[in-house]
């Protein structure tokens, strides 16, 4: 791939698990229980809050306090779920 992957969907589901679409087809789900610390992302534990991410203009996932997941990083991580590879 040689851009930036984009996300095109994101839909919250319960324990804090989001499952992720790409703009080049990739899918899969990640849970976020263990990231949600600090000052952006401690108001995420309120399973209401978390339930508002959207994809922001960018292809990134964000909530309304301006917390945001850039797609890179979550990419990797499915693909190398899908494919039994360490992701470093």
């Amino acid at each position: 791939m040689n851009s930036m992957p984009r996300v095109t969907h994101v839909e919250a589901k319960a324990d804090y698990v989001l499952a992720v679409t790409f703009d080049d087809g990739t899918h899969g789900e990640i849970s976020l229980a263990d990231r949600l610390f600090g000052p952006m992302f401690e108001p995420l534990k309120d399973p209401t809050f978390f339930a508002q991410a959207k994809v922001d203009e960018f292809g990134a996932i964000c909530w309304p306090n301006e917390a945001d997941i850039a797609p890179d990083a979550l990419y990797r991580k499915i693909k190398s779920e899908q494919t039994g590879t360490v992701c470093r």
